[in-house]
């Protein structure tokens, strides 16, 4: 067997389709087909059950393909060696983050990245939790930013910061002539939230558990955006509050349209991290990540 087939077979469990998995090796499917077919006699046994609609591993075929993914990030480790004998900050670093953290973060870590390892190309995407999670474990990703607990097998996580949570809420609603507001007080209100598979929605409804714990005749609605963005428009417009992280909380309207409350809850946080695979030896651009964003972390300066 070669590292080769041992890539098709952890591919097409990965994407469960001839085509999509020789699309992304850069194979025809009959090549795959006949690599996959080598692979199995070689072994004598099914690796994989066919039918007209769908692929999937057999049992023993999952240890294998589990197995196989070990051997190819082994291997790849022979390379990072090399380059960790060379220049560390010398190679692309692929970075991601969760869509509640990445626009409010790359733009301030970039330029400092950037003057540490000047001739370190970056990578940058967005993502939900669970997608970054299954991207760095294939290897897509070298490190990802993300919100605490963050329980994976074989990865380390290095803590950024704490961030509080905010209200933001039009200028002329009642709560806005309070220093603070409790999560009790979000009980009554509109409080938008993300949609579902955002783990900041997951994190907000935990803080403050009576934004959904209404009562059965209470038929104030609660609205869901796409983005944090998309919540602080729809804020801007009176459809009803929010809660935000600080750093998304930066006002970009005119002053007296909006306005920002802390929560008076001291559980009302979260916890910025990175994390990487402990197979990946590139430490120095790990802590030249880490040294960026700290430089470019701030704490806003004016909250309208």
């Amino acid at each position: 067997m070669t590292l080769t087939e041992l890539r098709y077979i952890v591919t097409l469990a990965q994407e469960n389709h001839f085509g999509h998995a020789a699309l992304r090796c850069n194979v025809s499917q009959p090549t795959l087909s006949v690599a996959l077919k080598k692979l199995e006699d070689e072994l004598g046994i099914a690796l994989f059950e066919r039918s007209k609609t769908r692929v999937s591993t057999t049992p023993l075929g999952e240890q294998i393909v589990a197995q196989a993914q070990r051997v190819l990030e082994q291997a790849a480790m022979i390379k990072d060696i090399a380059i960790m004998g060379q220049d560390q900050l010398g190679s692309p670093l692929k970075v991601g983050a969760i869509f509640t953290i990445g626009p409010y973060l790359f733009s301030s870590f970039i330029p400092h990245l950037q003057a540490l390892a000047p001739n370190m190309p970056l990578y940058v995407e967005e993502g939900y939790t669970a997608t970054l999670r299954e991207r760095l474990r294939k290897g897509d990703l070298d490190v990802i930013i993300v919100a605490l607990p963050f329980p994976e097998a074989d990865v380390i996580t290095k803590i950024l910061y704490e961030e509080p949570f905010v209200v933001s809420l039009p200028a002329n609603h009642r709560l806005a002539k309070q220093e603070s507001i409790s999560s009790a007080e979000l009980a009554n209100e509109n409080v938008m939230l993300l949609g579902p598979g955002h783990c900041f929605r997951d994190q907000i409804i935990k803080a403050c558990p009576s934004i959904i714990n209404k009562s059965p005749n209470d038929v104030t609605p609660t609205a869901e955006g796409s983005s944090l963005e998309t919540l602080r428009h729809m804020v801007a417009s009176g459809i009803g509050i929010t809660v935000l992280p600080e750093s998304a909380a930066i006002s970009r309207y005119k002053e007296g349209e909006l306005v920002i409350r802390p929560l008076s809850d001291t559980n009302a946080t979260r916890t910025v991290a990175l994390a990487w695979r402990t197979s990946f030896p590139r430490h120095k651009a790990v802590e030249a990540l880490h040294e960026a964003i700290l430089k470019g972390r701030k704490t806003p300066k004016s909250l309208i």
